[in-house]
């Protein structure tokens, strides 16, 4: 069947190819894409955005089943976040509790963040192969366990020994969630909800805020709210048993058969890394920067409110809070609004004005200026985060969509890792002026301001020259489809064989 739309130059290929009609097409206002006929015959045109629709006749599309997804997948990264952001947002009552330098502390931060990667590996390559359900079950109540093991922990080693192990089963969450989260909705739809489900990571934020200003400033009230985030994501995990696996997982096995043959995974996961290894590059570098802006603009952000402008405890946690509800806000309504503007023009724009933001969040020195600049700055921040992980989705090879944005992200989370030791370090070696008290303080002002005008100009420059498949279909693809069991074992034809079965596959579903 024909097409009205205009036919456009097919997507190049190369990185300097890549990357030069990327740039060209940031200002072309149709968007370029890929279709593929009923007869499995693809070709590239011109189609311009749909008008953005209502966001209650969008909600409208999803069944109760597609919410039910959704709602799981929104709160398990909700749960991750309060579980991770239970440790940053009390790293001076740790330091306190431990009797050790907040930089110290920060290096559990560190840990949890290098292990997350291996952990995304193992649980987003189990979601490929075996499902979504239960190695998100698993992961959230061992999640839950270390929680508890932590509250336990006497010796500032033991601690960042389980927080060490805590990120290995932290790093599952992400790829497993999305793609349960996502896949299931309509295409429309897909910006306005990766918008509210990345924002699950601020509201988690939130939630960790509130928990600590609740259980007040003793020695160990910490403690209350790691049992909380213990509790939070125990129940999360006892939730997922109760309804089935994702649709497209089943759809796709049933149409494969024998999609779990031993060995035939590996096998295609190396044919993955060997054809889109650019692309796996492109996603580790736009993650890397990604994480580094969220990390070194918020994890330190309590700390330089406490330290540099001398605001009480309860006073710099009330601001945290209105920081990051501007998060919640910013991640959904820039997100929504990608799925018109295009996910790389909504993350350009809102990288470069919270970089324009930058004087105004970090000069105020009242309770109220640093909650409206904090509040200002988040909103655009994840705003630019909220088109994540719809644009991980549709850059993800179709069969690894559990395994490749968990993997890519955590990745890029390993590699920034460090950014909360960088920030403390630099910030507890050099001293401001207090225009509060006219006494020297830690310069977590200017090291955090800095950083990020960096960073998001990074981000601007990453996205502009990168790709972007807005639009693409998910229900037509799934996990890995297998050859026979036999013909592995025995080395016959394996590649052949596979493509063979692929294109039967695709001409069924």
């Amino acid at each position: 069947m024909s097409s009205a739309n205009e036919p456009a130059d097919p997507i190049a290929k190369g990185i300097l190819p890549t990357a030069k009609q990327s740039l060209k097409d940031l200002f072309i206002w149709k968007q370029r894409v890929v279709v593929r006929n009923d007869y499995g015959e693809e070709h590239t045109e011109w189609q311009s955005p749909e008008p953005l629709k209502n966001p209650i006749s969008l909600f409208a599309q999803l069944s109760a089943r597609d919410w039910l997804y959704f709602v799981v997948g929104f709160l398990s990264w909700t749960a991750d976040a309060f579980d991770f952001h239970a440790l940053s947002i009390q790293t001076s009552e740790l330091a306190k509790y431990y009797h050790r330098s907040k930089t110290d502390i920060t290096t559990a931060i560190t840990l949890t963040l290098l292990l997350r990667s291996v952990g995304a590996a193992m649980f987003g390559f189990a979601g490929d192969k075996w499902g979504r359900k239960w190695p998100m079950v698993a992961n959230m109540i061992i999640l839950g366990l270390l929680q508890i093991a932590t509250i336990y922990t006497a010796t500032f080693q033991q601690f960042l020994a389980v927080r060490s192990l805590f990120g290995l089963f932290m790093g599952g969450v992400f790829g497993n969630a999305i793609a349960m989260a996502l896949e299931n909705c309509p295409t429309n739809a897909r910006g306005l909800m990766s918008g509210i489900l990345q924002q699950g990571y601020s509201f988690g934020y939130v939630l960790a805020a509130c928990a600590s200003l609740g259980v007040g400033t003793a020695p160990s009230a910490w403690k209350k709210v790691f049992w909380g985030g213990a509790g939070f994501s125990i129940g999360i995990g006892l939730i997922r048993i109760l309804f089935p696996e994702s649709k497209q997982f089943i759809a796709a096995r049933a149409a494969g058969k024998q999609a779990h043959a031993p060995g035939v995974f590996w096998q295609e996961t190396k044919k993955m890394l060997r054809q889109e290894w650019k692309m796996c590059i492109y996603c580790i570098i736009l993650m890397t920067w990604f994480n580094y802006y969220s990390h070194t603009s918020q994890d330190s952000y309590t700390t330089f409110m406490k330290t540099q402008k001398e605001l009480s405890e309860d006073a710099s946690k009330r601001a945290s809070i209105l920081m990051k509800t501007g998060a919640c806000v910013g991640g959904t309504l820039i997100g929504y609004f990608s799925q018109w503007f295009g996910r790389r023009r909504s993350i350009i724009c809102s990288a470069l004005i919270s970089a324009c933001l930058i004087p105004a969040w970090i000069l105020p020195t009242t309770e109220r200026g640093l909650s409206a600049s904090g509040f200002m700055i988040q909103f655009f921040v994840q705003g630019a985060w909220g088109v994540i992980p719809i644009h991980l989705n549709e850059l993800s090879p179709p069969a690894f969509r559990s395994s490749f944005p968990g993997i890519t992200y955590q990745l890029g989370n390993m590699i920034s890792s460090p950014s909360a030791q960088i920030v403390n370090a630099i910030a507890e070696s050099h001293f401001v002026k207090s225009r509060k008290s006219g006494k020297s303080r830690e310069a977590y002002g200017p090291v955090m301001g800095i950083a990020t005008a960096i960073i998001a100009l990074g981000i601007a420059v990453t996205a502009a020259l990168g790709p972007e498949k807005k639009g693409r279909e998910f229900e037509t693809v799934g996990p890995p489809v297998a050859v026979e069991t036999k013909d592995i074992e025995e080395g016959r034809g394996s590649e052949e064989k596979v493509e063979a079965r692929r294109v039967e596959v695709a001409e069924k579903v």
